[in-house]
Order: structure tokens, then sequence, then C-alpha cells
């Protein structure tokens, strides 16, 4: 027990930014806080925090480690209400944010299913492009694509992705294979623009990654425009799988540079930390990740 008390202890303070804001949440006194924490990086013969009188910082071992306590905490924060509310139905309003072209083919279709699972629950979808401030703006699940930074949300892994260079048959015809990164530069390359600059394509060459500027003669800050450009036979456009798994499964899309395919930026669910989930967010996150698991959902 006292173990597991210094875990959620060491989780609570990096979630409330101090020691006192931690303190008055449990209601103790802050020099007991500080006694589990140290105590906690006594036994694990570590540090995990840098304290001074006004602002705490994770160390390296400090964040790894908050990252497998959080899960831990999440999974049996699940367990728990699981057995409590299994009789339980979900109710309620549900604000989720997903990225547009995403939300679109991913989210949007599903919604009706899985309110006709939870017909006392209704569902308030936001496409948006941009990074929402989930506690801020008061959005109950967040749908990113991209490795998860943010210590204060709880992430949930919902799917698997791959980024991949892909073009038409019939560019590739006209221009010929690329075999090598340097082909790049004497092909037409459909880049995506964001608040005025070109984001740069990623890949891994000789276990290392790098980041690309391509050139082209289109750019634009809508995915699903570049996709459909590619399928036009334009150029060659960076995707993600769940945006042309379908094409490419049809032959529609060819996929290039196999061999420099770098790790993709997985699909989670945020939302922010809570000691008892409601079971409408819970339901809705394991109804997402049951249906991406299905068998040949990304290619359907």
């Amino acid at each position: 027990m006292g173990q597991f008390r210094q875990i959620s202890t060491f989780v609570e303070v990096v979630a409330r930014g101090s020691l006192s804001a931690a303190a008055r949440a449990e209601g103790i006194a802050p020099a007991m806080i500080g006694r589990r924490l140290d105590a906690l990086e006594a036994r694990l013969g570590v540090k995990l925090l840098q304290r001074t009188t006004r602002k705490l910082a994770l160390t390296d071992e400090g964040a790894a480690f908050l990252e497998d306590c959080q899960r831990i905490l999440g999974e049996l924060e699940e367990a728990e209400s699981a057995v409590a509310e299994r009789s339980a139905r979900a109710s309620g309003h549900l604000l989720v944010s997903a990225p547009a072209g995403f939300g679109r083919q991913h989210v949007a279709p599903l919604l009706p299913s899985f309110l006709a699972e939870h017909r006392d629950v209704t569902v308030n979808l936001n496409l948006n492009d941009r990074v929402v401030d989930v506690i801020g703006e008061g959005v109950d699940v967040a749908i990113r694509i991209a490795s998860l930074s943010d210590s204060s949300l709880i992430g949930v892994k919902l799917a698997d992705n791959q980024r991949v260079l892909v073009a038409s048959p019939a560019y590739l015809k006209r221009h010929g294979m690329p075999e090598t990164l340097a082909d790049l530069a004497r092909h037409n390359c459909l880049a995506i623009s964001s608040e005025g600059s070109q984001r740069g394509w990623t890949f891994r060459d000789n276990g290392k990654l790098v980041t690309l500027k391509v050139a082209g003669n289109m750019v634009c800050n809508d995915g699903e425009v570049l996709h459909d450009w590619a399928l036009a036979g334009k150029g060659l456009a960076w995707r993600s799988m769940w945006e042309v798994g379908t094409e490419i499964e049809a032959g529609t899309l060819c996929t290039v540079l196999d061999r420099f395919a770098a790790p993709g930026n997985d699909i989670h669910a945020v939302f922010a930390q809570r000691r008892h989930l409601p079971l409408r967010i819970r339901a809705f996150v394991d109804f997402l990740r049951r249906t991406y698991a299905q068998p040949g959902y990304w290619r359907a």
C-alpha cells in the first residue's frame, strides 16, 4: 500500500504542478507529500523530480517513469470502474475533438453505431486541425495522431499509424520510380503547408531520422486535397495509412521508398486526468479501439 501511495502521489504532484497543490487536494501537509516522494526516489535509486521553491521539473528518468505510472493507474481505475459500473448505462453529453480529415473518415461515420449502443449519450464532434486545449476548452475526448508529451493528460492508444510516400501508377509511369531519397529532387512533391510554412517529410536513413524539405508546383494546407492530387497523378504525397490504405489496396496508389519509412505517429485518444472517469468517455474510447482493431477495418 505504501508503494502504491508513493506512485499515486508522484503522478498527482506532476499533474497539479506543485507539492502544495497536491497536498491541498489530499488534505495533508506538503511535508508529507515531500516525504513520500523522497521515499519513492530512495527506493528506486533515481531522481524523478528536480524540486525548487518555484517550480518542479521532471528528470529523464522521471518522465519515463511517469508514463508507466499513468498507464498503470489508468488501467487500475478502468478495472475498478468496470466492476462497479458493469450494470450502469452511459449517459450525458460528450464533446469530441478530432483532426478534420481523420474525423471525417474514421470518427463521424462511426458515431451512429456508438449512439445506437448508448442511447442516453449525445455527441458534439468538433473537427479541427489545431491542437485543442483539452482542459481549457472542456473537451471530453481529443483524437490525436502524434507522440504524446503533455503529462497533464491521459492517453490511450487506439491504433497504429504509418506514414507512407505514395503516387499514382500513371505518375510513376511518366516520371519513373524513385529509388533513393536524393531522387525526390527530380520529382514533383505535393507538400502540406501550415501557417505559411511548408512542412518537411521524415524518413529513416541508415538508422537515423532525417527530415527533408521537398519541392513541387503545388502546396496546400489541406491533406485531403494532397490526397486527391496524388490520385490524379500530379505528384508524390507523404500521407498516413489511415487516409490512403484503401487506395493502396485497390492499386490506385502505390507506395514508394518503403525501405526509408520512418516510425509512424500512432492514433491516440486523450482526455483530462480524472479520478472517476465518466462511463460515456470510457465507453466511447473502448468503442473506437474495438472498431479500429477489427480485421480489415483500415482496408474497408
